[in-house]
């Protein structure tokens, strides 16, 4: 603190210099209050939300028991290779299930763990029997609530940080076009004895 009440008294001192520490302080104010607004208002709207989608999920997917009809092989079946990203070691079997108003469902599924023929396996469905993902689970909506507040809360900041390197660089552009001018009226006299250089 010593320093800064040193360089506020400082001959070598450019308005610049003053402009270009307020903006350094001004930017660190923005950017803890514009970045706490913005990451709590994001992550509270992705929070609601998140929680009606678990709410919602979980009232209409059902974890149902499937049975095995028959291991499914051939190119002819494998969907391409960007859907199966990070499935290897799955395998796919044709399957039958009942929604939960007993209709019977059949469906390709693709497994970690190569059950055989005839046996029974859990499968989430919807209300209409059809394969769905598991369920979100409240604790991973409030992480996924967390993550999109702090994403919020430093694009906020970045914001903030861009504006203020953009008004340091105008600072800068001001300060050596300054400067050139400066040596612009003192270069025909420059050296010479007598000019009062």
């Amino acid at each position: 603190m010593r320093f800064v009440w040193r360089w506020r008294r400082n001959p070598l001192r450019r308005r610049s210099d003053v402009l270009e520490a307020w903006a350094g302080v001004a930017a660190v104010l923005l950017m803890l209050a514009l970045g706490t607004a913005a990451g709590w208002t994001v992550g509270s709207f992705a929070h609601g939300a998140l929680r009606e989608a678990v709410r919602e999920q979980q009232q209409h997917r059902h974890l149902v028991s499937a049975e095995v009809v028959r291991v499914v092989t051939g190119t002819a079946a494998e969907p391409d290779h960007e859907s199966t990203t990070g499935r290897e070691g799955y395998g796919r079997f044709l399957a039958r299930w009942h929604d939960p108003g007993g209709v019977e469902h059949t469906g390709l599924v693709a497994l970690h763990q190569a059950p055989g023929p005839q046996e029974r396996f859990p499968l989430w469905t919807d209300d209409e029997g059809r394969i769905a993902g598991r369920p979100m689970d409240r604790a991973t909506a409030a992480v996924h609530a967390v993550l999109a507040g702090a994403a919020a809360a430093a694009g906020a900041a970045g914001l903030v940080e861009g504006v203020r390197r953009v008004v340091v660089w105008r600072l800068v552009h001001r300060r050596y076009a300054q400067w050139d001018r400066e040596w612009r009226q003192a270069g025909h006299t420059w050296g010479r004895a007598g000019a009062g250089s």
